[in-house]
């Protein structure tokens, strides 16, 4: 019998989710302050971040494990914990390294309540109540990321930096109190063997791998750091495929990758993920470098990324019913293309008006693509493999995410380069003016302004071209590969189920 609290246990965990999606974005607006209080060098700004992401994309999977053994709820209240004393730790934080410190034990907390609770919707949802679940958990995973320079610029106008992390304490202990009450305790599967050499094996890969793109994103691809990185990490990944197919109780289930739905729509979410991510990138950089807006402002002007995902996603639901998830999936990312094809189009004098259009068609498509393929992804899954299943379906979107940043960062940085003008300039000046448009402007020429904020848009054009070739790829899979209907992908589970 379903639990009649379900969609209060859900309202709960999205109040948890709130605050992993204002922690992603609301550094970055702090980041010019903490250089200054803390005396941080460049480097240990990156790893402000870095250290967060690197802890994330390690601890995913084997917290998709425990969840499956030892029932979600006492992992996420723990997770929820070890999030609130995290953000305290990084509040009041003296030096660089104590704040490192504090960020990674975010990516612990982290690292356990997404997949727990995504694995939850399997839990408490029937298969005809999930997509709209679903759509819910992807919306308050997502609305954190505008709302973090939004607020983080206000607290950094009035109080002092470690505010901004102060905001997670209130959002965690409603957090905490809703999870305790609301969510009911599932019994977890304790017969399942920890598979201690897979977790060593996809933690290492996942590690190696991320930090790969992260020094193709500081140092360019040349850099012996980033292709070590990536080369042990895919070593390290395909040796953990070649223990799972040995051992008796694997981290990952292989045969989870014969259901066209899981297999599909994990992919197809993780080329979505790389896309909006890649957009996210680039548009506050374009809000605040070429358009002149402040932090505040650039917050304001992400927002109809979020309406659209609202919107998109209450119209999919509608679409799907009638039509299944192909054609909600081609059609999404059919807007996707519209959209990012239109981006590219920007010039350096067009206002915000322009870019308001084409990036609420980009929110739409998200709306259309990512609740039903994370929904079918999920409705694949057995009960008994949720979290590891939800965990895959999550690392999968972080690798997706980093690889993005990577890739698009490169192509805008090489891009920016090559149309900006530094002729005449002291070698120093030209080479600070080569890191970045911000860079470029604050020296304060105006023809090295003008130089500048023309060269980043023909960058991020560029960049937005290469996203619409991966939109176009992503529609011919979805038409190749995706079940005809949502409910094709649910006996799938019961098949897998019944060959373990």
């Amino acid at each position: 019998m379903l639990d009649p609290r379900r969609w209060w246990a859900l309202a709960a965990m999205s109040v948890s989710l709130i605050v992993i999606g204002l922690d992603l974005t609301v550094l970055n607006v702090a980041l010019p302050t903490l250089a200054t209080d803390l005396k941080a060098s460049t480097s240990q700004l990156q790893w402000f971040a870095n250290a967060y992401t690197l802890v994330l994309a390690s601890l995913l999977l084997p917290a998709g494990l425990l969840g499956d053994r030892f029932g979600p709820k006492r992992l996420m209240l723990g997770a929820l914990v070890v999030f609130g004393l995290a953000s305290a730790a990084c509040a009041f934080a003296q030096t660089p390294g104590q704040l490192i410190a504090g960020r990674a034990a975010l990516g612990i907390g982290s690292a356990f309540l997404i997949p727990l609770s995504m694995s939850l919707l399997n839990i408490l949802f029937a298969p005809e109540e999930r997509q709209r679940a679903m759509t819910i958990w992807l919306m308050a995973n997502s609305i954190g990321i505008p709302l973090g320079p939004l607020l983080g610029g206000w607290l950094l106008d009035h109080y002092r930096w470690g505010s901004v992390f102060l905001i997670n304490l209130p959002l965690v202990a409603v957090g905490l109190v809703a999870v305790a009450v609301l969510i009911p305790r599932t019994a977890g599967h304790r017969s399942r063997r920890i598979d201690v050499p897979g977790i060593l094996l996809t933690a290492a890969g996942l590690v190696a791998l991320t930090y790969g793109f992260i020094a193709v994103g500081e140092h360019g691809w040349g850099s012996a750091w980033a292709l070590g990185g990536i080369a042990a990490g895919l070593v390290f990944l395909v040796a953990f495929w070649a223990w799972a197919r040995r051992t008796a109780d694997p981290l990952i289930e292989l045969s989870l990758f014969r259901s066209a739905g899981f297999t599909w729509g994990t992919l197809l979410a993780t080329l979505a993920s790389f896309a909006l991510v890649g957009l996210l990138f680039v548009l506050p950089q374009l809000f605040q470098a070429v358009q002149g807006a402040d932090a505040f402002q650039a917050g304001l002007r992400l927002l109809p990324i979020i309406g659209g995902m609202l919107i998109g996603a209450k119209i999919a639901e509608r679409l799907l019913e009638k039509a299944g998830a192909r054609v909600s999936v081609v059609f999404g990312f059919g807007l996707m293309l519209a959209g990012l094809a239109i981006g590219a189009l920007t010039k350096a004098g067009d206002g915000y008006g322009f870019t308001a259009i084409w990036v609420s068609l980009v929110g739409l498509s998200i709306g259309f693509t990512l609740p039903p393929m994370n929904g079918m992804a999920l409705a694949a899954l057995p009960l008994d493999r949720s979290g590891s299943g939800s965990a895959l379906i999550q690392a999968s979107r972080q690798v997706g995410g980093t690889l993005g940043v990577a890739i698009l960062g490169t192509v805008l940085n090489a891009a920016y380069r090559n149309q900006l003008d530094v002729g005449g300039l002291p070698p120093e000046v030209a080479h600070m003016a080569r890191d970045s448009a911000s860079a470029a402007i604050a020296i304060g020429s105006p023809d090295l302004t003008r130089s500048a904020r023309s060269a980043f848009v023909d960058g991020m054009d560029v960049t937005l071209w290469v996203c619409s070739g991966l939109a176009a790829v992503s529609i011919v899979l979805a038409l190749a590969f995706l079940p005809r209907r949502t409910g094709a992908v649910v006996p799938e589970a019961v098949t897998i189920k019944a060959r373990e």
